[in-house]
This record gives structure tokens, C-alpha cells and sequence, in this order.
């Protein structure tokens, strides 16, 4: 069989053989509304390396970029950076065709495969700095656990001054475009940055010691198992990722509700006028028409969130609790905030979602909650004004001192 999908050079010796998922909208809860791609690696030297394999359904996209370069029984050794099913869902399948000598991971990625696959193949484990000889081609392993599995690990190529980082400055982006220099810039921005808020940012105080861990490396390119690789703005993202990581107060502030009747939209927008006075740039952010991936990424360098809901049969409106436990488990950090709402005949909301925002450390703004029976009047609107200014007040304060 002729292949179709061909293998792209990286380097000298180095192939891109992933595969490109151009329907994928959905990573468990995650908006993906430009794909992604699986990157798999080939390294020809001596012996020859697969460095790790595509989701299950798109392995014969895999085996046949991999025959565009050599037969894949060729392959001495098969390298799993990271367990998760987007990167060996066709592992054991490989396996079983290629026959290696020798599979290697991570002694957790070990444990998370037999897991996983429930499977009878050897799997060798590998320690913080082991290496591997290829002849000409070393691959050094560093372990980076947490980030974002335990499993978690990098392998570097110092002939090629090469990181193969899996999910570490990766972006969920389908493209034929395999390095991020041909691809418009503010696609790349905005896709690391909601990669990174809604995959990384829970494990945001491991990212300082990493990036200082690679700092002792050169590396000229990133390998990464999600999108464009980087070549060219290596150092660009390394810096945001060090902005991200720390999520410095920033006189930014995301405002996002749900209103039945209008109600707590008229907050909503008495808030973020006072806000503006204050010289905050706000993000408005209805939740009717914004998926809760796109909020999550722009809190990632918001210094306020303000939550707004209506009462419904006694409890927040659905979208909103399911934005709160959504961005629960991602942890943001350093976030002025507090929430707001209406409500007809039970209050009692608006201190429910003051409950979560304080139990995710978000520094709430007023003593009181804010809340309005049925339609906020001027007073309830003047008050929401000024908790707006108040909090721009606030946020100059963090940022100056």
C-alpha cells in the first residue's frame, strides 16, 4: 500500500508521523473549536525510535506516515512520554506490529499503561536522567510529574538540542502547519493560553521548577505532542508560561453570569462600569453565548471575577454551577472577586456562590452579598457601581505593593 500521509521532517534524523484530528470540539470539557493533532516522533539513527503513538482511532494515519520513512518493523524501541489515551491509544497495537526490543516509560507510566490497557507486553521503566543510545542520537529522559499526569516525562535529543516536551507548551490546533512560525501568531497565542488554563494551570506551582529543570538544557526546539512545534518563539513561550505560572494581579477583571429576565444582567453591568472608572479593562462574559473554557482562559491573566446567577428552584442557575466546579478544579490564583444576583421569593445564592469563590481563595470584595429581590432598583445598581470602583481600588493596591 502506498501511503498517503507522509512523514514530515523535524531535523536531520527526526520525522513528525502524528496524525491531525480536524473534528475534534470536545477534550473532557474543553472547547476545542480548531482540532488538534497527536504528534508521534521517528528518530532514525543506529537503532530507531517511535516516540510515543496517536489516539486509537488514527493509528493507521501513524502507520502510514511511518512507511512514508522505513518499514515500521524496523523500529527498535518505542518511547511513552505519557500514558494518557490521546497519546497510547494505539500503543499496544504498535507493539504487537513492531515487535520492538524494548518499550520504555516512566516506572508510574508503567503502572497507568497495565491500568489502562490491561495488557501482557513488556514495559521498562526509566529514572530522572537515564539515557538511551541510538548510535549517533542520544534520548535523555527527565521526569516532570504532575504536569500533568504522574506518569509525566520529557525526552531530549542534545545532538539536536531537542525537547520532546508531550503535553508541556503544547495547543490544541489542527493544521498542515507543522511549526508555530507559519501560523498566525495570535492563533498560537490564544490557543497556548487556553491550553495552559484549562490543562496546565492546576499544577502551576510545578511549572517554576520545570522550566528552571530545562533551563539547564539547550534546546532549540520544542517537540510537543499537541500542535504546531516550536522552533522559532521558543523563548516567547517559555516567558508566558513564567507569566501564567505566577498569574500576577493585573488590572483586568472578567465578569460572567446568567440572567432569566435581565435582572442580573443590569448588574452585571453596573459592576463593570464601576470597574471601568476605575481604570479596570473588563471581559464580559454571558454565559448564554460563552463556553466555560473560553472564560477559564481569560481569568488566566484577570486580576477580578465577579460570578453572576438568578435564582431557579432555589439553587444557582445551571450554567453557573457548572462553571464553578469547572473552574474549581483548575485552581486559579491571585483573584480579587465576588458574586452577585436576583432572586424572587428565596434568596440565598448569591452567598452559596460567595462559599465556592472563597473556598477557591478568591478575595471577596464586600462583607455582604449582593443581591437584588426580582429587579435591582438605583440603590442596588449604585452599590453595584461602586463595588466595581471598589475593586479597581483593590487591584491598583495588589499590583502597586
Amino acid at each position: 500500500m502506498t501511503p498517503h500521509f507522509k512523514a514530515q521532517k523535524v531535523v536531520d534524523n527526526i520525522y513528525w508521523v502524528g496524525a491531525i484530528d480536524w473534528k475534534l470540539r470536545d477534550f473532557h470539557g474543553y472547547e476545542t473549536q480548531r482540532g488538534t493533532t497527536y504528534n508521534a516522533y521517528l528518530i532514525i539513527s543506529d537503532k530507531i525510535a517511535l516516540i510515543d503513538t496517536v489516539k486509537a482511532a488514527y493509528k493507521q494515519e501513524l502507520i502510514q506516515r511511518i512507511s512514508s520513512v522505513i518499514d515500521p518493523q524496523k523500529i527498535d524501541y518505542i518511547i511513552s512520554n505519557h500514558a494518557e489515551t490521546d497519546h497510547s491509544g494505539s500503543l499496544i497495537d504498535m507493539i504487537k506490529l513492531i515487535k520492538p526490543e524494548k518499550v520504555f516509560a516512566t516506572a508510574k507510566g508503567v503502572e497507568a499503561l497495565k491500568a489502562h490497557y490491561h495488557h501482557d507486553e513488556e514495559i521498562t521503566a526509566v529514572g530522572e536522567g537515564d539515557d538511551l543510545k541510538l548510535g549517533s542520537i542520544t534520548l535523555k529522559f527527565f521526569e516532570t510529574r504532575m504536569l500533568h499526569w504522574p506518569d509525566s516525562m520529557v525526552t531530549y535529543v542534545p545532538e539536536r538540542e531537542l525537547l520532546f516536551s508531550q503535553d508541556a507548551f503544547g495547543l490544541h490546533l489542527a493544521t498542515n502547519e507543522r511549526f508555530e512560525e507559519d501560523v498566525p501568531q495570535w492563533i498560537v497565542d490564544f490557543e497556548a493560553a487556553k491550553y495552559y488554563a484549562n490543562i496546565l494551570m492546576p499544577y502551576s506551582t510545578l511549572i517554576p521548577k520545570t522550566l528552571d529543570k530545562l533551563s539547564t538544557l539547550p534546546i532549540k526546539i520544542f517537540a510537543n505532542d499537541h500542535g504546531p512545534i516550536w522552533r522559532k518563539n521558543i523563548g516567547r513561550i517559555i516567558e508566558l508560561y513564567k507569566k501564567w505560572s505566577a498569574q500576577p494581579y493585573t488590572m483586568k477583571a472578567v465578569i460572567t453570569y446568567r440572567t432569566m429576565w435581565g435582572s442580573t444582567e443590569k448588574m452585571a453591568m453596573a459592576i463593570a462600569e464601576g470597574l471601568s472608572e476605575g481604570g479596570v479593562s473588563v471581559k464580559m462574559m454571558p454565559l448564554n453565548s460563552t463556553h466555560r473554557s473560553d472564560i477559564v482562559t481569560e481569568v488566566l491573566d484577570a486580576g477580578a471575577f465577579f460570578v453572576g446567577s438568578p435564582t431557579l428552584n432555589k439553587n444557582m442557575f445551571p450554567a453557573v454551577a457548572d462553571l464553578l466546579y469547572y473552574i474549581k478544579g483548575l485552581a486559579p490564583k491571585n483573584l480579587i472577586g465576588d458574586a452577585f444576583g436576583s432572586y424572587g421569593w428565596a434568596d440565598g445564592v448569591v452567598e452559596e456562590i460567595r462559599g465556592i469563590l472563597s473556598g477557591m481563595k478568591v478575595e471577596l470584595v464586600n462583607d455582604s452579598p449582593m443581591s437584588a429581590k426580582y429587579v435591582p432598583d438605583e440603590k442596588v445598581l449604585q452599590d453595584c457601581f461602586e463595588m466595581g470602583k471598589k475593586t479597581a481600588k483593590m487591584l491598583a493596591a495588589k499590583i502597586s505593593g
